[in-house]
This record gives C-alpha cells, structure tokens and sequence, in this order.
C-alpha cells in the first residue's frame, strides 16, 4: 500500500499532464484552422468536444438509450432541451458517464484493493449508478423548471392584463413579453420564443399553445393558455376568465405558502422538543432535584 500510494500520483500527474498538452496542441490546431475558414470566408466549425459529445449521442448506442425510455423524452420536453445537439449531449451523457463510474470502479479496485473475490459486483453496482445518475438529474431540473413556470405564470398573466388593456391583441401581446420579460420570466419566455418561431413558419397559435401545454404539463400555464385561445376566438368576452385566474393562482400560492408555513410550525415544534425541552427542565426541575438529593444523602 506505501509503494502505490507514490505510483498513483506520479500516474495521475503524468496523466494531467499529457492532457494538458494534449489540449495545447488541439487548442493551436483549432485556432489554425479557424483562421484558415476565415480567411476562405467560412464561419468556423464547433469544437472538437462538442463534435465528439455530438458524434456520441448521434451513435446506434446514444440513440438507442433515447429511444428505450420514453420518459426521457418527456424530462427533456419539459426542461426545454428539445434541439438534436442537447438532446444528443444527453445521450452522450447516458452513455459516457456509466462508462466513466465503470472505469474508475476498476481503477481504484484494481490499485488498492486487487484481493477481493468477487470482482465484477463493485463494477457493475457503479455502472448502474452512472446510468441512473443522469436520468435522475435531469428529473429534479425537469421539476424545477415546472416549478418555476408555475411561479412566473401569475406574473405572466397580469403583464397580459396590462397589454391587453392598451389594446393590443393576443399574438402581439406574446411577442412584447418574449423580448421584453426575458429578465423577469425566462423560462416563460424562452417558450413563447419557441411557438412564436414556429408560428411564423405558418402553423396556427392555438395549436401551439395546445402542443405546448402538453409538452410542458404545467396546471398553470395550461388554464392560461385554454383562456388564450378563448381570445383569439372570442376576443374580450374572456378577459373576466384571465382575471378569474389570475385570483385563483394567488389563492393556490397562498395555500402553498400556509401549508409551508404549517410543515415548518410541526418541524420546529420537534426541534423545541429535543433540544429546548431538555435545558428548561435541567432549569427549572435541577435545584429541586438538588434539594432532594442532599435530603435524602443526609
């Protein structure tokens, strides 16, 4: 064990380094050839790490992970990542971090513990981890972004209120906030970017405001969106349905945050009793305590 402790680090610094050089040089040849795509008039091309994660994830192996899954393919709607090349970092992600947890696994067993017997379970329990990672972080962001829309709905729905009390109509109204409210609701906007694009490719508004809900599978922005198109086929007669809303989504918010509040009350209420509860009795319970003490050793 003392003579491979100096081996592994002279290892991994030799390693480092053959990386670091490594990248110099592709580092130089990357910038030689963007020169030269410039000088020809060409835009430069990706890198080459965003070719290989892109190669990977385009492979049998990357798409077929994709395809095994359809939950994945829901987690990724609902994050917003719907392009090939995020879709295929994701796969190459799927792919490449089983592989490296394997990699690893056998590394450090093979380095510090060559004399166990069953080789293959510390392996393979580190490659199901690496599988599994990816999935269940792209599950918690997924839920994230959800909740995060859910909050920025109600301020989406006032901001609709006020532009469409100046007058304007409702894809008008959509293509204000998408450039405007990039600050203040991003993921919001970032999906009306979205429909817009492809309304003006031609496809029709309701429709995509109805693919989008149920890509999204937001209550909130689904019951704004059923009132959105209302609007476009009725016009103001369901302005009073978008106020409607706006009050029952502060009235959720309100209970979320009462139900919060009341969790909290029970959390704290145990927290008193295991560690405050204790000191007041020491206080008040200690010097009767004392005094029958010393009674009874008299």
């Amino acid at each position: 064990m003392n003579m491979q402790m100096p081996l592994l680090v002279s290892a991994l610094l030799l390693f480092g380094a053959a990386l670091l050089l490594l990248s110099a040089l592709l580092d130089q040849q990357r910038r030689k050839r963007q020169v030269t795509q410039r000088l020809d008039g060409k835009a430069p091309g990706d890198s080459r790490v965003s070719q290989l994660l892109h190669a990977l994830g385009a492979s049998r192996l990357g798409q077929q992970s994709m395809k095994m899954d359809n939950e994945t393919q829901t987690l990724l709607n609902r994050l917003g990542w719907r392009s090939v090349r995020q879709r295929s970092m994701f796969a190459a992600l799927q792919v490449g971090v089983p592989l490296l947890a394997l990699s690893m696994c056998v590394l450090i067993q093979g380095l510090f513990y060559p004399d166990v017997e069953s080789h293959w379970i510390a392996p393979a329990f580190a490659a199901g981890i690496g599988y599994l990672m990816p999935k269940r972080l792209l599950a918690a962001a997924a839920q994230n972004r959800q909740k995060q829309l859910a909050t920025e709905t109600s301020t989406f729905i006032a901001l609709l209120r006020v532009l469409f009390e100046s007058g304007m109509a409702v894809e008008q109204s959509l293509r204000v906030l998408s450039q405007e409210g990039k600050q203040l609701l991003p993921a919001l906007t970032h999906e009306l970017r979205l429909i817009l694009a492809r309304v003006d490719s031609g496809l029709e508004l309701g429709e995509e405001l109805n693919k989008t809900t149920r890509l999204l599978a937001v209550d909130e922005f689904t019951d704004t969106c059923v009132i959105l198109q209302q609007l476009i086929h009725q016009g103001g007669g369901a302005m009073k349905s978008l106020l409607a809303l706006k009050q029952l989504l502060d009235d959720r918010r309100l209970t979320r945050l009462q139900e919060y509040i009341s969790k909290m009350s029970a959390k704290m209420s145990v927290v008193m009793m295991l560690f405050l509860f204790p000191a007041l009795l020491i206080v008040l319970a200690g010097p009767g305590f004392t005094a029958l003490s010393r009674a009874f050793a008299s």
